[in-house]
């Protein structure tokens, strides 16, 4: 599951066209602000602007390039944009190179090791719709105090229902799970000898939205201190090992499936886990499956679920990193990402683009109601590192400790805060 969970972290895949309408550079910069980080004023030339994407497909690659030759046309600055086939791997070669893009997508796994090296312009300060983004997503494009970049687009977990299965076990509307205890009792009413009730990634990035429920998460919110081996924790990780035990919740490689979308296509589990990037697969590898989408049942402590998104980065050593502020600014007003939703599907990181886009996606709101309690994934460097271990944990959870588990999580990451 790990490839499409990386796939996706900045894109959903709803199947629609749609048409940017953008108002030009109009940023209203009189004056230039100074970086968050290194100090200075922000360069400014007559460069062109590079731009380099990692896309999801056709859709995508089409909408930025509509939307940065619109911005092009009106400023005057010329923009090109790569769509890469090895994004992180490009982005890599071109700041070893010293010439990296202007602009570039930046996941929140790669953030740390580009700013503590001082490859990235912390610039978030200086957008003017700063205080527009949803508060989650500024803090997984922190580091060390400074908001380096823009949240682009993001994605978020929810619960998918295949509704013919809730039928045949005789449940309604009402059963929808909105607690624990309701999930435990739905998985147990849908399972059957040809389906398990519930099936789910066995990974961090899908589990990790159970911690979420119970109140906790890898580290604190400013992602200084370790809180891997939590009580809370605790307590998550020990109610998914039940299911898993009681047989009402699979993990989806177990079922034969290499994701849950191909799980519940398959007709091997009743209910799976997974984000927007859901509804594309569906509509395209198993169109006869009727499903529907809700919000994660809450947990001990609340509502809870798990967000992943990407950037607009801006590279320090970029010649025109002024136009560069500009271009992203553009990118993500809510009319330009209300576009971006509508020809790829994401969902639009501004809060004041959420009423507009829950009107013209009301089966899929659930996806967006999940922005208010989502947590990302901690901002350090050896992120990877430290999910990569923690997932091999996981997939022995059923028969494993998780205190254990954990504890090996909080040494892990306590030893990179060091």
């Amino acid at each position: 599951m790990q490839r499409r969970t990386s796939r996706w972290l900045s894109v959903g895949a709803l199947a629609a066209a749609g048409t940017l309408v953008l108002t030009g550079c109009g940023s209203g910069f009189s004056e230039t602000p100074e970086p968050g980080a290194g100090g200075g004023e922000l360069t400014s030339s007559d460069d062109g602007l590079t731009v380099l994407i990692g896309s999801s497909g056709d859709a995508e690659t089409k909408s930025v390039k509509d939307a940065v030759a619109a911005w092009s046309d009106s400023s005057g600055i010329d923009a090109e944009v790569k769509a890469a086939a090895d994004k992180d791997q490009e982005l890599s070669q071109g700041f070893s190179s010293g010439k990296p893009a202007d602009v570039f997508y930046l996941s929140t796994e790669a953030l740390p090791g580009y700013a503590s090296n001082g490859s990235l312009l912390a610039y978030g300060d200086m957008l003017e719709n700063k205080d527009d983004f949803y508060p989650a997503l500024v803090s997984s494009f922190t580091y060390e105090g400074d908001f380096y970049c823009a949240p682009k687009d993001f994605s978020s977990l929810a619960l998918q229902i295949n509704t013919d299965m809730w039928a045949e076990a005789g449940l309604t509307d009402d059963d929808i799970p909105t607690t624990w205890q309701e999930l435990e009792t739905v998985s147990k009413a849908l399972t059957t000898p040809e389906h398990v009730g519930l099936a789910i990634g066995a990974e961090y990035q899908r589990i990790g939205a159970f911690m979420a429920q119970a109140g906790g998460n890898l580290m604190n919110e400013e992602s200084t201190e370790a809180t891997a081996n939590s009580p809370e924790n605790v307590e998550a990780l020990t109610f998914v090992k039940k299911m898993l035990n009681d047989g009402t919740l699979s993990y989806v490689k177990d079922l034969g499936a290499g994701w849950g979308g191909e799980a519940l296509g398959k007709g091997l589990t009743a209910m799976t886990i997974e984000g927007n990037w859901i509804t594309g697969a569906m509509t395209n590898d198993f169109p006869d499956i009727k499903y529907i989408v809700a919000e994660l049942p809450e947990g001990p402590a609340g509502k809870g679920t798990m967000q992943f998104s990407n950037c607009w980065g801006i590279a320090t050593d970029s010649p025109n990193q002024q136009a560069a502020l500009e271009l992203v600014q553009e990118l993500t007003t809510a009319e330009s990402q209300l576009a971006f939703s509508e020809a790829f599907g994401p969902l639009p990181s501004l809060q004041s683009a959420a009423e507009d886009w829950k009107a013209a996606h009301e089966p899929l709101v659930p996806f967006l109601n999940g922005a208010e309690y989502a947590q990302g994934v901690p901002t350090i460097q050896g992120t990877l590192d430290i999910m990569t271990d923690l997932n091999s944990q996981l997939e022995g959870l059923k028969t494993g400790d998780p205190q254990e588990i954990l504890d090996t999580a909080q040494e892990n990451i306590e030893a990179l805060l060091k």
